[in-house]
């Protein structure tokens, strides 16, 4: 994740980049998006379900022994894909990536990003597991700035995780957002600043 350094850095840069607009900023980071749970457990039991036929064809042993040998085997399996790093490498791809979109959407609408004055709120979310970044802009502004800025903006963070610079990819992030929002939703005359500038760690 980032250090409490780079947590105050990035509140400010926050701060600063929403005095030039309506819109609101917020930056979730979330440790993981998903616990997976089931895909794992289903894997061992399947695994178990499978190992009693090769010993029943091949082997003398009886029911007890084999039926035995299988609960060690559900047991093992499910203590070993219980492990982060491994049973994460065994999620497809395509899974975490659903799973982190979900995500996001989840903590878009839980921030209160959707009730902003003039529908104008911007989401940085990124999911450190599933080495994910996504950005959400809400119906106010999404489609004035068009797609393809945001894709820009998050290659560019993408980018800066990869050279171990997590913190200026999110301030940089947040300062591309800013100007976007102060392009495509200028400050009005009674703004309110209507969430909280805090980076949000999950």
């Amino acid at each position: 994740m980032i250090s409490e350094h780079d947590q105050r850095r990035l509140s400010k840069a926050i701060h600063e980049a929403e005095k030039g607009t309506a819109g609101e900023i917020v930056v979730v980071l979330a440790r993981q998006a998903s616990a997976y749970r089931a895909i794992p457990a289903l894997l061992g039991l399947f695994v178990a379900l499978v190992v009693p036929w090769p010993l029943i064809w091949f082997t003398s042993l009886g029911p007890s022994r084999i039926f035995l040998i299988q609960l060690i085997v559900a047991f093992v399996l499910n203590f070993v894909l219980a492990w982060p790093q491994i049973h994460l490498a065994l999620i497809p791809g395509s899974i975490k990536r659903a799973r982190a979109h979900e995500a996001a959407l989840r903590e878009f609408a839980s921030h209160g990003l959707s009730r902003t004055q003039g529908r104008t709120g911007v989401l940085i979310y990124v999911a450190a597991a599933e080495h994910y970044a996504e950005i959400i802009a809400d119906i106010g502004v999404a489609d004035r700035a068009g797609p393809a800025v945001w894709r820009d903006i998050i290659a560019e963070l993408i980018e800066a995780i990869r050279q171990d610079r997590p913190g200026d990819g999110l301030i940089l992030a947040v300062q591309r957002a800013g100007a976007i929002l102060a392009q495509h939703a200028p400050p009005q005359t009674h703004d309110a600043n209507e969430l909280p500038n805090k980076v949000v760690i999950l």
